[in-house]
């Protein structure tokens, strides 16, 4: 295999007083329900001051046709081009605490010498723990606290997070595959989900990407910005209230999920989130479906696509 380390270049000489930093992996390209942890990366980098210090060769690990890059055209020229760039940054939280943030799109190629590459920079700069970021979309209503799902390669690490889930079989990310090859060298590394109502799964949601944070938080001991994701949050929260409001149909909807989520809530050992208990309900694909045709219904023509 290539040297993992002709990957990236370092754009600055390495900071040699960062004790033993905790590393967020805040990749985007996979799933990213609510686009929960783009917003959580780009409130890190707009609420705290950031230093590139390492900057991976894209050409090397992106797909540029399966995900064409954007370019703007103003009247007879080019103007701009948006290039990915995958990025390891030094930031200090609230506290002065140095962290690192790892940052871009999700590498399309050469997955194994990426992670290879990532775990050796990490060694280099003695990364006590890795944190990874994800969103996914889940039959759960907007008007509940947003859950994470944890992960870690020790239970240790999770103390006090109750499964969401049994066993299941997904599509591989390289976050997931850091964080596995990171366990078996017998290194700490763990991860968020952040649980998203499914009917706007393809909008913002900030109110997971302020769970993500404050998971983040409280398995580090970080201080991390929050405020800024939490008005946010308030603010859709309403527009949302506002569309389900408009009929009888979609406030029974939200209700039904609701029942679903309160009874999952009082009895975690229920390997469905139906609830029994109320009579019989639609299930949690109907409810989202029915509820997400309706939101749509509500895009007013001339609205701005979301991105």
């Amino acid at each position: 295999m290539l040297d993992p380390h002709e990957l990236y270049e370092l754009t600055d000489e390495l900071p040699d007083d960062l004790g033993q930093p905790v590393l967020i992996q805040a990749l985007t390209g996979f799933v990213d329900a609510g686009s929960a942890t783009r917003l959580a990366r780009e409130q890190l980098l707009a609420s705290l001051d950031a230093r590139t210090i390492a900057r991976f060769d894209i050409d090397q690990m992106f797909d540029y046709r399966s995900r064409r890059p954007v370019m703007t055209f103003v009247e007879d020229h080019w103007a701009d081009y948006d290039a990915p760039e995958v990025e390891l940054h030094l930031l200090h939280d609230d506290d002065e605490t140095p962290f690192l943030l790892l940052t871009g799109p999700e590498p399309d190629l050469q997955w194994e010498r990426f992670v290879a590459a990532v775990a050796g920079l990490s060694a280099r700069l003695d990364v006590r723990l890795t944190v990874g970021l994800n969103s996914i979309p889940m039959a759960v209503p907007h008007t509940r606290p947003s859950g994470v799902t944890a992960h870690a390669t020790r239970p240790e690490l999770i103390a006090g997070h109750e499964p969401w889930l049994q066993k299941v079989q997904v599509p591989a990310s390289v976050g997931h595959l850091l964080e596995y090859r990171l366990g078996e060298q017998g290194r700490d590394a763990l991860g968020f989900a952040a649980h998203v109502p499914h009917y706007v799964a393809q909008t913002e949601y900030p109110a997971a990407a302020e769970a993500l944070l404050a998971a983040v938080s409280k398995g580090t001991g970080l201080l991390l910005p929050r405020d800024g994701l939490r008005t946010a949050a308030e603010a859709i929260r309403v527009e949302i209230d506002r569309q389900v409001a408009q009929t009888d149909e979609a406030a029974t909807l939200v209700q039904a999920l609701e029942e679903q989520y309160d009874a999952f809530a009082r009895g975690r050992g229920e390997k469905s989130l139906l609830a029994t208990e109320t009579g019989p309900l639609p299930s949690a694909d109907e409810l989202g479906a029915e509820l997400e045709r309706f939101l749509a219904e509500q895009t007013r023509p001339g609205d701005t696509p979301e991105r």
